[in-house]
This record gives C-alpha cells, sequence and structure tokens, in this order.
C-alpha cells in the first residue's frame, strides 16, 4: 500500500515539471543537456526522496517501536497481490526518472543507466525500515518485485528504446470492503490503498508488436490481467460474522483476465495539452470487453471490466 501511495505522489510530483512531455516515443529531446531542467529533475527526485523517507522516520513508524535489524517472509500474503503493487512502483519510477532525464537532454545511455534503477532505489528505504520496526521486517520478496519492476522497464529500453509491454493498474470498489474495514479501510480513498481485491494489475503489450498486421494502430493494445479476490486479511480470513456470513468461509481466489486497452502515448492528440495528460493517464488500463479465468467459476466475460 506505502509503494502504491508514494508512486502516485511521484508520479504528481514529477508531472508538475513538465517532464510529461517526454513520455512519448515521437517526442524530439534536446540534443545536449538543459541544465535548468537536469535541475529540475534532480531536485524533484531528490525533494521526494528526503520527504519520503522523512515521513516513513517520523509518521509512518512513529508508533512503532525500534528493533534489531530482522526479516519477513510475507511473500504468500494477499496472494501476492502487494508483491505486483511492488513492481508496478518500481516500473514507474523507472519509467519516469527515464523519460524525465531524456526531457533534461541527458543522452539515452545515461539517463538509462541512472534513471533505469531508479525503481529498486527508491524503494530500497521502505524495507529497510520495515526491517527496524517491530510490526514489519524487511521482505526479500519485495526486494525481488522492486527490481523486477525497474528490470521491466530497463530491459524493454536497452533493447528496442520503447516500451512494448507497459504495466498498468485498475480500481473498481469491491464488495468485502464494507464487511471488514479494520483490514480493507474505512471507504473511499483510504480503501483504494488498503483494499487489494478491488485492484487489478496488467501487463498491456502493443497488438501489432505481437501480431505483425499493418491495420492495427500502433495504439490499441492486448492486456493480461492478474486480481484477485474474497481477501480480508494477509494471509488467511478471520473467524469473523458479517451478516450472517462467516468470512473465514469466503474462498480466496486467483483471478486471470484478457482485455484490450489503449496505448496513449503511441496517439497523436490535439490540442497538446489533452495529449500530455492522457499520457499521464496512460499508467491506467481504460475499461474494456474482458475474459476472466478463476478456479471458483471458470470462465467468465466482463462486457465492461474496469
Amino acid at each position: 500500500m506505502r509503494t502504491f501511495l508514494t508512486v502516485c505522489l511521484l508520479l504528481v510530483t514529477i508531472s508538475s515539471t513538465h517532464a510529461q512531455v517526454a513520455t512519448n516515443v515521437n517526442t524530439v529531446y534536446p540534443d545536449s543537456v538543459d541544465k535548468k531542467r537536469l535541475a529540475i529533475v534532480t531536485s524533484t527526485v531528490g525533494g521526494f526522496y528526503l520527504a519520503g523517507n522523512s515521513y516513513l522516520a517520523f509518521v509512518w513508524y512513529g508508533d512503532r517501536n525500534r528493533v534489531p535489524f530482522h526479516y519477513y517472509d510475507d511473500n504468500a500474503g494477499w496472494l501476492q497481490m502487494d508483491k505486483l503493487g511492488h513492481a508496478f512502483g518500481g516500473y514507474y519510477y523507472s519509467y519516469k526518472g527515464y523519460y524525465a532525464l531524456r526531457w533534461a537532454g541527458v543522452s539515452h545511455e545515461k539517463s538509462l543507466l541512472f534513471g533505469g534503477p531508479l525503481g529498486l532505489v527508491l524503494q530500497t528505504p521502505i524495507e529497510v525500515f520495515d526491517g527496524l520496526y517491530e510490526g514489519y521486517g524487511f521482505s526479500w520478496g519485495d526486494m525481488y518485485a522492486n527490481a523486477a519492476g525497474a528490470a521491466l522497464f530497463a530491459a524493454q529500453q536497452w533493447a528496442w528504446e520503447d516500451q512494448i509491454v507497459k504495466m498498468k493498474w485498475s480500481y473498481y470498489p469491491s464488495p468485502y470492503q464494507p464487511m471488514y474495514p479494520y483490514y480493507l479501510g474505512t471507504g473511499g480513498f483510504h480503501s483504494v490503498f488498503r483494499d487489494y481485491n478491488a485492484h487489478t494489475y496488467w501487463l498491456s503489450a502493443n497488438l501489432n508488436r505481437i501480431v505483425p498486421i499493418e491495420a492495427i494502430p500502433d495504439w490499441v493494445n492486448l492486456a493480461f490481467g492478474y486480481s484477485a479476490n474474497g481477501m480480508f486479511r494477509e494471509f488467511d480470513n478471520p473467524n469473523w460474522i458479517h451478516e450472517g456470513m462467516n468470512l473465514s468461509e469466503v474462498p480466496r481466489t486467483r483471478q486471470y483476465l484478457l482485455s484490450l486497452d489503449i496505448d496513449f502515448t503511441k496517439m497523436k492528440m490535439r490540442p497538446t495539452w489533452l495529449g500530455q495528460v492522457m499520457q499521464q493517464l496512460n499508467m491506467f488500463k481504460v475499461p474494456a470487453p474482458a475474459i476472466e479465468y478463476n478456479a471458483e467459476q471458470g470462465w467468465v466475460f466482463h462486457f465492461l471490466y474496469y
């Protein structure tokens, strides 16, 4: 939850530097370093890094006791939905870091060198803090997920200077949140970050790079999604009665999805400001028809999956 919240805040912050114009593959970048732009980028990321660590130290862990550094195996928690959240954060930190540097006139090679690992660099302090406070613990699973997200970006940028497969996220309020708000949030904005049942993570791939048919527009994507339902706590469900239903009997179910999507970075839109806004929204998958498979219901067709 912290990872998803912090990546959203960083995207808003970096976008305010006007680096959003650099996320489109058709953008023409400066052929030399613009010192003013580079100062904006480095100060923004540096300021966010310091502010984020200060928030963790004095607010998030403010009511926790410091303990000797320790580990925590949460790999089975939330049916791995939180691990995908870490990968998502790692991917977009690196994505935005790279393109912000390109916007500042830094070369492709140096932008990849410094921006590519940014997802791992910015998220590692979270795990270190976890290892130092009671009730948490350093998670190697989280670290691997952070690294995987950053690597997904860096490998594609190194190979093609483009993101053929993008990580995306979608959200729709789940029916489980009112049943157990202690873990799933009290509703609204609070539950956006706490209710993993409402999250879906996607790998959205340019369809004409998979099926080389010229008639397919560059912006049409095929998206493979993963979500999970029936989760009220991290590892198991509580023996809690809600309106006659024992939550411990609700099955925890994985969902696998196939859907269509739009890549706004591949579209030329007018006016220019609208294109820039849509590029920032590209981290979210657009609602579209979807085919789902889960162990409880088998195959399910969604006329519109959010």
